[in-house]
Parts: structure tokens; sequence; C-alpha cells
């Protein structure tokens, strides 16, 4: 296959990773309502970019990072946990924003890429459909970068697609309505980080 054919096949990977709904989702809508879509960009930027990293690492077969992923994984998913649940514990107190904060946008991009990286079914994810594609190349390095690229491009879209669909939206909502959205976003960003915290507690547990 062409390289071309490459990159598509990894944008579409890469979209159909990022379009699922979950914590990092809530948080740049949420942020797009507050700041508009340049803020949810923004954030959509840093898990593109994380996305990538962990593409790039199915798509080269990158077994010494992979190892050393392992590695510190278990602190990294209990970070990620934690500060889940501080801007759960933050939006839920938070009043809606009137207006564009300074540096609004650097720290989403920062907030997403780490609990991106936190998530070990990212990696998992491109490794399973780069392999069960055939596309997992390993010594191509070609490839391996059209792949990646790709998944970043699929990734970055569906997040813009996103942020500007919620702007649109934004003009129309009022800050009592904007009240309540950050005290349901809050919630649902603690459920999260207690599913997650429930869920790491059951893998990590010893065997009977």
């Amino acid at each position: 296959m062409s390289l071309a054919g490459d990159f598509a096949q990894g944008a579409v990977v890469g979209l159909s990773i990022a379009a699922p709904v979950g914590p990092i989702g809530l948080l740049c809508i949420r942020r797009t309502l507050d700041h508009g879509a340049r803020a949810g960009i923004a954030g959509g930027l840093g898990t593109a970019a994380a996305d990538a990293a962990y593409a790039a690492v199915a798509a080269f077969g990158l077994t010494a990072v992979s190892a050393a992923l392992a590695a510190v994984m278990l602190p990294l998913q209990v970070a990620g946990i934690a500060a889940l649940g501080w801007l759960g514990v933050r939006t839920l107190m938070q009043p809606p924003a009137t207006s564009a904060a300074h540096g609004a946008h650097t720290g989403l991009f920062a907030q997403t890429f780490f609990l991106t990286l936190t998530n070990p079914a990212t990696i998992i994810s491109f490794a399973a459909i780069f392999a069960g594609l055939g596309l997992a190349t390993g010594g191509d390095a070609g490839r391996a970068t059209a792949l990646v690229a790709g998944a970043f491009a699929g990734s970055l879209a569906w997040w813009v697609i996103l942020s500007i669909a919620v702007g649109f939206a934004r003009a129309r909502i009022t800050q009592r309505v904007m009240t309540w959205i950050n005290r349901g976003a809050g919630m649902l960003l603690l459920g999260f980080a207690a599913l997650l915290a429930i869920r790491l507690a059951h893998s990590v547990r010893p065997m009977a």
C-alpha cells in the first residue's frame, strides 16, 4: 500500500480512538463552553499529541519504550486518577467563566496530554488495531511515520470538529445553564475518576 493509503488508515484509527466520549472529551467540551472553540482545540491538540506518541510506540515496534512505560504505568495511572478527581472537584465548585482566561489554552493542552498518557488502553488499542489490520511495521520507518502522522491527524480532526460544534452552541447558553453544566460535568469527572480507581484496584489486587 502507498504511504498515502497508510496515512489514511492511520487517520481512521486515530479518529476511531478519539471519538468515544470519555473524561477527556468532557473536559474539552466544558472548556470550550467556558473559553471558546480555541480552548477545546488546544485540549484536542494535547490529546492528539499523546495519541501520536503511543501510535509511534505501536507502529515503530519500540519494545524498549513499551517496557519503560509498563514499569511506570501504575504511578502514572494513580497520578492521572488524582488529577481527574481534582479537576472534577474544581469543575464542580468553579463558577462559569465570563471571559477567556489567560493561559487557559496552554493549561488545557498540558492537562489533556498528561491525562491521555496515563491511560494504558490507548497504547493497547493502537497496538491491537495496527496488528489486526496488518499495519504494525516495526522495521518500515516510512510506513510507520505515515501511520503515526495519520493517527495524529485523525485524532486532531475529531477534536477540531467537536470544539467548533460546541463553540457554536456556546453563545446560546445562559450563565444559569452553564452553572448546572459545570456541576454536572464535575460530577461526571468525579465518577470517571472513581470508576478508573476501582478498575485499577481490581487490576493490581493480588490473586487469592
